[in-house]
C-alpha cells in the first residue's frame, strides 16, 4: 500500500522533481519514466501498477503513429537528394531582384519544404547551411537573415504533413486528416506575415535587405528554364497532400506514398545509393526511438498524475480562477509558452494535452468582438491547431528554443547566440499575432476541414 499524500503536495513533488532533473540536463524520456516508476512505487498501489502496460501498449500498436518514421525517412532522403539546395536556388534567383528577396525566398523555400517533410530539424540545419551564407555574403542584416531562417524553419511542425499533428491526433484521439487540413491556412498565414514583415522592413531600410545587383539577376527566359527544377518538388507536394485532401488515402498511406516519391526523386537526382539510404535510415531510427521513449515515459507520468486526481485538481484550479473561457485559453497559452522555453514539444504535448483538452471541450466559446463562436464539436480541432501554432513559438523561445540551437550549430562564428536570440524576437511577435488571429477568427482553422469533410 502506497503512502497517503494530498494532491496538492503530490503535484508539487512530482513537477518539482521533474523540473530538477531537467535542470540537471537529463533526457526528458528518462526523467518522466523514472519519476513515474518511483512515484508509482512510493505513492501508488499494486492495482495502479497495471497502468503501465495499459498506457504504453496502445502507443506501441497505434496505426497512425507509423506515419512518424515514414515522414522522418522521407525528410532524410530528400535532404540527401539535394532537393533543399535546388529549391532555395530557384526561389532566390526568382525573387533576388526584390528588396529582401533572399530572406523572403528563404521563408518560401522553408514553406515548400514544410509541405514535403514536416520535420523542423532537417529544414533548419540544411537551410542554415545554404541560405545564411548566401544572405550574409550579400550584406543582409544578420537579424533579418537569422530571423527568416528561424521562423521559416518552424513551419514544418504546422504545415502538413506534420509529425506534431500525427502525435497530437494520437494523444487527443482527434481525426488526423481534419487536423492536417485545418493547419493549412494558419501555416500560410504565418508564412505570409513573415514575408510581409521582411519586405516592409527592407523597403523602409534597403541596407537591411539589399536586392541582388543587376548583373546577378536572370532574364524571364532564364527564370522559366530554371523553374523546371521545381517540377519534382511540386509534384511531390501535390502527391502527398492531394491524396490526403481528396480522401484517396489516409495520412499514413500518404506517408508511404511520399516516402516512395522521395526515393524516386533521390534516384532521379542520382543520389540514391546505399550510403545515403543507410544514413537516412539511421537518422530515422534515432529520431523515432527518441519520440517513442518520450511517449512511454510521459504517458506513465501523466497517467499516474491523473489516477491520483491530478486532472480534477488542475481543472478545479483553472476553472476556479473565475476567468471567462477566452481568459482560460489565454492562461493555457501562457503556460505553454513558458514550458516551451525549457521543454521540447513532444514532452509538452504529452504532459498538457490530456489535462488541458478536457477543460477546453467543457467550455463554451461564443466568439469575441461580436464575431461567430466555435461549435462545441469543433473545439477539439480548433484547440489542436492553436496548440501547434503555440509550439512554433516554443521552438523560437529563448533560452532553450530548439531552433535557436539548430541555427547556431551551422552559423558562421560572427553570428553569436545573442544575435540569434534577438533576431527571433520580432518573429515571435508575428507568431503571437498569427495565434491571436486564429483565436479571434476561428474559421481560418475550421473552414477548410468543414468544406472538405462537411459538418457544422
Amino acid at each position: 500500500m502506497g503512502l497517503d499524500i494530498s494532491i496538492e503536495w503530490l503535484s508539487v513533488l512530482l513537477f518539482g522533481s521533474l523540473a530538477l532533473l531537467l535542470a540537471l540536463g537529463l533526457p526528458m524520456a528518462f526523467c518522466t519514466g523514472s519519476l513515474a516508476l518511483i512515484f508509482l512505487y512510493v505513492f501508488g498501489t499494486p492495482e495502479i501498477l497495471n497502468m503501465m502496460p495499459n498506457r504504453i501498449f496502445p502507443f506501441m500498436t497505434d496505426y497512425q503513429l507509423s506515419a512518424v518514421p515514414l515522414f522522418i525517412f522521407m525528410a532524410a532522403i530528400l535532404e540527401k537528394a539535394g532537393i533543399i539546395e535546388e529549391l532555395f536556388d530557384v526561389i532566390y534567383k526568382w525573387l533576388g531582384g526584390l528588396k529582401g528577396g533572399l530572406a523572403s525566398a528563404t521563408v518560401i523555400a522553408c514553406t515548400a519544404l514544410a509541405a514535403m517533410v514536416g520535420v523542423v530539424g532537417a529544414t533548419e540545419v540544411t537551410m542554415g547551411m545554404i541560405a545564411l551564407p548566401a544572405m550574409l555574403k550579400r550584406h543582409y542584416d544578420p537579424y533579418i537573415a537569422c530571423g527568416a531562417l528561424l521562423a521559416g524553419g518552424t513551419l514544418g511542425i504546422l504545415i502538413p504533413p506534420s509529425v506534431m499533428a500525427i502525435v497530437y491526433a494520437v494523444v487527443a484521439q482527434q481525426s488526423l486528416g481534419e487536423l492536417l487540413i485545418g493547419s493549412v491556412f494558419p501555416g500560410f498565414l504565418l508564412s505570409g506575415l513573415y514575408i510581409a514583415y521582411i519586405t516592409i522592413l527592407s523597403y523602409i531600410d534597403p541596407k537591411r535587405g539589399p536586392a541582388l545587383p543587376p548583373e546577378e539577376r536572370l532574364t524571364l527566359g532564364e527564370k522559366l528554364r530554371l523553374a523546371r527544377k521545381m517540377i519534382t518538388p511540386i509534384l511531390l507536394i501535390v502527391l502527398v497532400l492531394g491524396v490526403i485532401f481528396l480522401g484517396i488515402a489516409t495520412p499514413v498511406e500518404a506517408a508511404g506514398i511520399g516516402t516512395f516519391g522521395a526515393l524516386f526523386v533521390g534516384a532521379l537526382h542520382r543520389r540514391l545509393n546505399w550510403i545515403n539510404v543507410s544514413d537516412a535510415a539511421m537518422a530515422t531510427l534515432k529520431a523515432t526511438a527518441m519520440v517513442m521513449w518520450i511517449f512511454f515515459g510521459a504517458t506513465m507520468f501523466v497517467g499516474f498524475f491523473i489516477i491520483k486526481g491530478g486532472q480534477t485538481f488542475v481543472a478545479e484550479q483553472i476553472l476556479g480562477t473565475g476567468l471567462p473561457p477566452y481568459g482560460i485559453l489565454v492562461m493555457m497559452m501562457a503556460i505553454l509558452i513558458i514550458l516551451g522555453m525549457f521543454l521540447d514539444w513532444v514532452g509538452i504535448l504529452l504532459l498538457t494535452v490530456p489535462i488541458f483538452l478536457p477543460i477546453m471541450t467543457s467550455l463554451t466559446f461564443d466568439g469575441v468582438f461580436g464575431l461567430p463562436g466555435i461549435p462545441q464539436s469543433d473545439i477539439a480541432l480548433w484547440y489542436g491547431v492553436i496548440f501547434m501554432i503555440n509550439m512554433q513559438m516554443a521552438f523560437l523561445s529563448p533560452p532553450f528554443g530548439y531552433s535557436l540551437f539548430y541555427l547556431k550549430s551551422v552559423a558562421p562564428p560572427q553570428i553569436t547566440m545573442a544575435i540569434i536570440f534577438r533576431s527571433a524576437l520580432p518573429f515571435l511577435f508575428l507568431q503571437a499575432l498569427g495565434l491571436a488571429l486564429c483565436i479571434i477568427f476561428p474559421q481560418i482553422i475550421l473552414w477548410l476541414p468543414r468544406t472538405l469533410y462537411g459538418g457544422s
